[in-house]
């Protein structure tokens, strides 16, 4: 018998259970990707998808991990929607895993670990990490692992755990700079805690660091030589590059959207866990250990909720892996606690939870079905809002792009059929990055965002490119997709009248473009052109 009273044996049943769970819901995840899924690829992951195109140390706003995972996966399988998200369902599993593996040694519990496996396959935010492929896939991946290794050197203590725990955070560190906040998160706990402290002067630590630092160097190195691009996206996306205002409602702000991504319960029970645990309180170390991976990244990710930008909501995920294996361990406390009504409350907000997070997941993996439902949520068109769908239903802006491309090729025929090579073009790098994916051949695209008076992109940072090079397409003609082309005019000598595209499902309007064609491209600079907003199409 174990500590927890289960047989050994049964135990062992329970970790084979996790893993056949987790190895399934894999293999179901690369089967929806392969054979069912109907979102065409995010504006995002057509823009990871360009970026492996042309492989490099570091990207306009990213480390190049994602753009090598995508480029590795298309040179097995071809340049389709399968090789691009297949890295995403890996590394999904392997978080999954991690989860296991980090519960399983903290609290000694197979059944314990089986079940946070089981409930973190319930939550959203998990479930679209794993099924579309943005940085947060394989970043996420790499905090998990780095997580587990990190406690086996301090807990076992086993010396090359620090070896695994630095190669983590080394290629998490070329996914995403923030996966920084490991180290001075991993360095505080140490410090805070008496019975771990010395181990903050030891090598194994020291090891770790430096191959966090050796992740980070290309990426320097790289923005060094291209004059600061990753820092330039920073302060656009916080609200920093122009006049710093402050945002006294913006916490407020960022609670409600974590509180709403966690579906509420699983937020509360984080909460509860965080505060039962503090460690002005908690004396036990691995508890500790968990507090201070898990709330400092939270509490940095609020600060900037006051700066203009605000932040995004998935800035903070990384915190919560550590964190629900925290509070693993305070709803199985609260599951047997001493009151009837406190333990029926508890049981049914938890229940409620899964069957939530379960529904959620269906709809966003299978939109269409439900689309009758969301249409009525969002009530009928208008002239102030014709496409209603897209303000409550999120995946209705990974729809439609194929039907996109395909009328932009049924013009480039056209201009073919006339003698005309057109340069395909986006308004924005949304548009250019899914028109080089979908459009026939894969073709070059560029985008025109900047003379508009946009932000940047990795698109400006390519040469040659119209913008930076408009002597190299002096004359050219372009077919631009967009929504307000008609700001375009200072750019060509000519351009024809904009003919609106419409993808609709079920005579419902699901998104709309223009798309016009424009002759003799010049060099035209608009720096006082007004910024457009940062949107998709």
């Amino acid at each position: 018998m174990n500590s927890h009273g289960c047989d050994v044996d049964f135990s062992a049943r329970y970790r084979w259970m996790a893993f056949a769970l987790i190895f399934a819901i894999t293999l179901i995840r690369l089967l929806y990707i392969a054979l069912w899924c109907p979102l065409d690829l995010a504006p995002d992951e057509a823009h990871y998808w360009d970026w492996s195109r042309d492989l490099d140390f570091g990207y306009y706003s990213k480390g190049p991990l994602v753009a090598w995972l995508i480029r590795a996966s298309c040179a097995s399988l071809g340049d389709t929607i399968f090789a691009v998200r297949l890295p995403a369902a890996l590394c999904g599993g392997l978080l999954l895993f991690g989860l296991h593996a980090l519960t399983r040694e903290v609290y000694r519990s197979d059944r314990l670990a089986l079940v946070v496996a089981a409930v973190a396959m319930t939550l959203p935010l998990i479930a679209a990490g794993a099924s579309l492929m943005t940085i947060d896939a394989p970043f996420t991946c790499a905090w998990m692992w780095a997580l587990v290794f990190a406690h086996r050197a301090i807990f076992r203590p086993t010396s090359w755990a620090w070896l695994g725990a630095g190669l983590c955070v080394m290629l998490g560190m070329l996914a995403k700079h923030t996966m920084l906040l490991f180290v001075p998160s991993l360095a505080l706990f140490l410090a805070t805690t008496p019975t771990a402290r010395t181990m903050l002067w030891r090598r194994g630590f020291w090891i770790m660091t430096a191959l966090a630092a050796i992740g980070g160097v290309p990426i320097l190195i790289w923005n060094a030589v291209k004059n600061w691009p990753m820092l330039e996206h920073t302060s656009v996306h916080v609200g920093v590059d122009e006049e710093v205002r402050i945002r006294w409602f913006g916490p407020i702000a960022y609670v409600a959207g974590q509180f709403a991504i966690l579906l509420g319960v699983w937020f509360i029970a984080w909460v509860g866990a965080i505060w039962r645990h503090r460690p002005t309180l908690e004396e036990r170390p691995e508890q500790r250990f968990l507090w201070w991976m898990s709330a400092p990244t939270f509490i940095f990710f609020a600060a900037f909720s006051l700066l203009n930008g605000g932040g995004e909501p998935n800035w903070p995920i990384v915190g919560y892996l550590a964190g629900m294996v925290l509070a693993a361990g305070w709803v199985r406390e609260q599951w047997h606690h001493a009151e009837l009504s406190h333990r029926l409350l508890m049981r049914s907000s938890l229940a409620g939870a899964v069957l939530l997070g379960l529904l959620v997941i269906y709809v966003m993996h299978q939109p269409l079905e439900v689309q009758p439902i969301l249409l009525r949520i969002a009530g009928p068109a208008s002239e102030a809002e014709p496409m209603p769908l897209r303000r409550i239903d999120p995946t209705s802006r990974l729809r439609g792009w194929r039907h996109l491309a395909a009328e932009v090729d049924r013009l480039r025929n056209e201009l073919r059929s006339r003698g005309v090579e057109p340069v395909l073009a986006g308004e924005r790098w949304t548009h250019a990055s899914e028109l080089g994916f979908y459009c026939a051949g894969q073709p070059r695209c560029y985008c025109l965002g900047t003379l508009l008076g946009d932000r940047r992109s990795q698109f400006d940072l390519w040469r040659l490119n119209p913008v930076a090079d408009p002597d190299a397409f002096a004359g050219r003609t372009f077919v631009v997709v967009g929504l307000e082309l008609e700001r375009l005019q200072f750019a060509f000598d000519r351009i024809e009248p904009a003919r609106v595209i419409e993808y609709r499902e079920n005579g419902e309007l699901i998104a709309i473009w223009t798309i016009t064609v424009g002759h003799g491209y010049h060099a035209a600079p608009a720096e006082n052109e007004p910024s457009v907003p940062d949107r998709e199409g």
